[in-house]
């Protein structure tokens, strides 16, 4: 009940401020009890002009403030409010009284009912502190929902320009400002009149009227069983459906509560995209456009089913509560933050205070320091000139000592130059050694090497010796062999004539047996033809009769000049004989 009262009083400030023309804060008793009057019939509240008189008596003087007003409306109005009025009309009654003294007079992009749709966004969205102003976040809230249902992009490079140069001497925009922004067309641009009243419309819709969403859908009759199309609205409690999307001619409600449920339907009776929404005491079944249509609108059941569980609110006023209590908590931190800085503020001028205090009882301090440094001064030219003597006595010792160091200096200088050329033969010495001891080192390799050489070379030359001894045995041995041979070569000549002789005569023997040969051959294929033939016909008739051939005869030997006449046996025999004659020869 405080919500709603918050909202009615955003309202009547709205009329209350239009009746104060002089703005003086306060509103004459006649006016008031007209306002008074009017409220109490659109919010059906019981008339009661007795207290109004009571309240109003002619003999009080002069005008009525704002806070003068309130006891009377709040104990007779707003307290016996019951959520049964019409809360358009109520919001229209209060916008007829301010929009003629305050709507601006320049031609604006929105019409007249639509800027009643904006005031009455404004009273929703405005902080709940007077005079009613919207915040920076509300506005960028408002805008970006306008953007989305026009279908555009939200600029948020332009808002945040627009955030830059607002006026940093007040927190907000106050009702009237606000339409004038909205109806320049500066976060509209490129969009038409209907285009940005229908947005406007659709955020109405949502913020005010609580539509959470609307459309069309055919719907199944509980008597008659036909489908017909009908505009749907869901609002948190209740679904109601229409003849048309004007919402003039109502048809029924499906009331809504925690024990209801959607489920989806498969299609049937050629209708698709079938749900049901159960009910205590009915069902309705629905078929949406699309299988896209269907699951926003089972969704969208669910969730308004689910609140009504929770008892929790519409998203938008639940949104709204909670970016105000987060304003009210950075608020809140910003006031800590700012009382801390007060009082570490405070703090400071205390430390200043004490840094003062210190500061003269450091001045105090340096004067009695000033005194004592006078006096350290004069003590101190006393002992300069005593001491003076004994520094210069001092100094001629400490030259005299200068002298003899620089002496020892020179001295050290040549001897310690002395051991690095010490150290520098020693170096040499060293490399020397080791030079010497690898020379001998390869001297005595080389020594090995000479006499491993020489042995080498001894056992050559007596080798050497061995071979020229056998070479002249061989000299001579190859003289008598060389006689031996030319002997054996004479016999051999003897023998390849009389082979050469007998190979004439078996090349003479070899052209006979090949002629004999030939002739016999023609007799063969005569008679192998003949054999064939014969064959032939005895395999017809038999099938099973195989001929007697004659087996196969020994290979011919094959020379230059043909096949040869004589046999391997024979040739084996002969070649006997003439490795028998050499051996004898």
């Amino acid at each position: 009940m405080g919500g709603l009262k918050d909202e009615l009083l955003k309202a009547i400030w709205h009329a209350f401020t239009a009746l104060d023309l002089d703005h003086s804060g306060k509103v004459s008793k006649s006016q008031l009890k007209v306002l008074s009057h009017n409220l109490c019939t659109v919010l059906k509240v019981p008339h009661d002009p007795v207290a109004l008189e009571e309240h109003f008596r002619d003999d009080d003087e002069g005008p009525v403030s704002n806070q003068g007003y309130m006891p009377y409306l709040n104990k007779f109005i707003l307290e016996k409010v019951q959520d049964n009025f019409d809360k358009i009309e109520f919001n229209r009654m209060c916008w007829t009284l301010c929009v003629k003294k305050n709507l601006t007079k320049s031609p604006l992009l929105i019409t007249e009912e639509d800027a009643f749709k904006i005031w009455v966004i404004f009273n929703f969205l405005s902080e709940d502190k007077y005079p009613l102003i919207i915040v920076p976040e509300e506005i960028e809230y408002l805008l970006k929902k306008l953007t989305e249902a026009m279908g555009g992009g939200w600029q948020q490079e332009q808002f945040e320009h627009y955030k830059i140069n607002f006026d940093d001497s007040k927190d907000g925009l106050i009702v009237w400002e606000l339409i004038e922004l909205i109806g320049n067309g500066q976060f509209s641009k490129g969009m038409d009149r209907q285009t940005v009243s229908m947005a406007i419309n659709e955020v109405f819709n949502e913020l005010i009227l609580d539509v959470l969403k609307q459309g069309y859908m055919m719907k199944k009759g509980h008597k008659r069983k036909n489908w017909t199309e009908r505009w749907f609205v869901l609002k948190p409690n209740i679904i109601s459906y229409y003849v048309s999307e004007d919402l003039k001619d109502k048809k029924g409600d499906i009331l809504l509560d925690e024990n209801c449920c959607v489920e989806s339907l498969p299609d049937k009776d050629g209708k698709k995209c079938l749900f049901l929404i159960k009910c205590f005491d009915k069902t309705f079944e629905i078929s949406a456009s699309d299988k896209k249509k269907k699951q926003e609108w089972i969704q969208a059941i669910h969730s308004t089913i689910h609140l009504l569980k929770l008892g929790s609110p519409p998203p938008h006023k639940e949104a709204r509560q909670r970016r105000k209590e987060l304003r009210k908590k950075l608020l809140a931190e910003q006031e800590e933050l700012e009382r801390q800085m007060k009082e570490l503020q405070a703090a400071n001028e205390n430390k200043q205070q004490e840094l003062e205090t210190v500061r003269k009882k450091l001045e105090e301090a340096a004067s009695r320091a000033a005194a004592e440094e006078k006096k350290r001064l004069q003590t101190q030219v006393e002992l300069q000139a005593r001491f003076s003597t004994e520094l210069e006595r001092e100094k001629l010792i400490r030259q005299q000592m200068e002298e003899q160091v620089a002496q020892k200096s020179s001295e050290l200088e040549q001897y310690l130059q002395r051991v690095r050329e010490l150290e520098d033969m020693y170096l040499k010495l060293q490399e020397a050694l080791e030079d010497e001891r690898q020379a001998r080192q390869d001297e005595e390799t080389v020594r090995k090497l000479q006499a491993r050489l020489l042995e080498e070379e001894s056992s050559k030359r007596a080798e050497l010796e061995k071979w020229h001894l056998e070479q002249q045995q061989a000299i001579q041995t190859t003289e008598a062999e060389k006689q031996e041979l030319e002997n054996q070569r004479v016999m051999k000549e003897r023998a390849l004539q009389e082979a050469m002789e007998q190979l004439a005569q078996l090349e003479l023997e070899r052209k006979q047996a090949l002629e004999q040969y030939e002739g016999v051959k023609k007799k063969l294929e005569m008679a192998t033809s003949k054999t064939k033939s014969w064959k032939d016909k005895v395999a017809q008739h038999e099938g099973l009769i195989r001929l007697i051939e004659p087996g196969s005869k020994n290979p011919h030997l094959i020379t230059n000049w043909g096949p040869a006449a004589f046999t391997q046996a024979e040739l084996e025999e002969r070649e006997k004989s003439w490795k028998g004659k050499k051996s004898t020869e």
